[in-house]
């Protein structure tokens, strides 16, 4: 049996317990604040950092993704480690994001005479990108294959949905993730904007709800129309809006057949782009 390794990225906001648990090896994106101050997600820049440090800047901060060189590595690592037999899925962020699928992907090629690497465009961003990356770590614990786990991998890409409300559009539309139009119609009616990403890996808007509370019961019934009578995996990620995760929990839990539940916090490089209050749901199906 092969030695099968896992690699993300830092934007799927996965606790580091579970990282630790499951072996889950995590390459940092980067944030800049005032084209000044860079720091590594999640390594030298917490999300209780960045969070903190957030006001003191009138600009947003800019985020860039590990270079090639840095995920060649990280592989050559794996194998140095592991042994010549290590295989390696390499999972990220949306290539609609970000350069981090094409910079995993370059370095991929580097090393492809001495090491087989799987890289995956996710197509999908914080913990809908994290809970695909658990389930599959923990699948390839229990000894499967590589095909057999790259054909779970494809079951997760295909079962998984994320919804997100955030507090103002005004973070993605200043890093261009979605139109100066939406941002304007959002503050304008004092509406709660519910986000989503499609099938290309982009957010668009999936409705809008005056209130939380409304928002997190349409959420609710989009959830329930994806996944009726299904039980299924839940991650809820949020940017310093704990109390309102933990409600959805609750919510969740009496709704829905719930086999595994985690909620974690937004980091920095998400957080930059869609800002404190936010806070997702990712589901995908269990068996």
């Amino acid at each position: 049996m092969s030695q099968i390794q896992i690699v993300t990225d830092s934007t799927a906001d996965i606790p580091e317990h579970l990282t630790k648990e499951l072996g889950i090896t995590v390459i940092p994106l980067k944030v800049t604040f005032d084209q000044k101050e860079t720091y590594r997600d999640g390594e030298n820049l917490s999300p209780e950092q960045f969070y903190e440090k957030l006001p003191q800047y009138e600009s947003v901060p800019t985020t860039s993704q590990p270079t090639p060189y840095e995920f060649e590595t990280v592989f050559e690592r794996l194998r140095e480690r592991n042994g010549e037999e290590t295989q390696v899925f390499s999972i990220h962020l949306s290539s609609q994001m970000s350069g981090t699928y094409q910079a995993a992907t370059i370095a991929a090629g580097e090393v492809a005479e001495k090491i087989e690497v799987e890289v995956v465009d996710s197509k999908k961003a914080s913990y809908s990108l994290g809970i695909i990356v658990v389930m599959l770590a923990q699948y390839a614990r229990e000894g499967h294959s590589f095909e057999e786990c790259k054909k779970k991998l494809d079951e997760l890409l295909e079962d998984t949905n994320v919804y997100f409300m955030v507090d103002t559009l005004q973070y993605l539309q200043k890093n261009g993730r979605i139109g100066k139009a939406s941002a304007l119609i959002g503050s304008l009616l004092k509406m709660k904007p519910i986000l989503s990403v499609n099938e290309e890996g982009q957010v668009y808007p999936y409705d809008k709800a005056r209130g939380k509370k409304k928002a997190v019961a349409k959420i609710l019934s989009a959830i329930e129309e994806g996944y009726k009578n299904t039980p299924v995996h839940i991650g809820i990620s949020h940017a310093v809006a704990e109390e309102t995760a933990k409600e959805i929990a609750v919510q969740i839990q009496e709704k829905f057949d719930v086999k595994s539940e985690v909620i974690t916090k937004i980091g920095a490089v998400i957080g930059s782009h869609v800002g404190p209050g936010t806070v997702s749901i990712a589901v995908t199906k269990a068996e």
